[in-house]
């Protein structure tokens, strides 16, 4: 397997490590959440994603 197969293969299994957190230790919190989310507007949930994307971007750079 060359490094960036087995780079990306980590990626995705921290993210999802990540995404599963809150989900197991606060179901009832994590159901909350979405209910308010789908009460937002298309433009503030491409915000909160913008905003997250850009996030990540910074990150990558100091760390890389």
């Amino acid at each position: 397997m060359d490094p960036i197969s087995g780079s990306l293969g980590v990626l995705v299994a921290v993210i999802l490590i990540f995404e599963g957190i809150f989900p197991f230790v606060s179901p009832s919190l994590w159901k909350d959440m979405f209910k308010r989310l789908v009460k937002m507007s298309n433009g503030q949930i491409r915000f909160i994603g913008l905003s997250s994307m850009l996030f990540g971007v910074v990150l990558l750079y100091i760390f890389s």
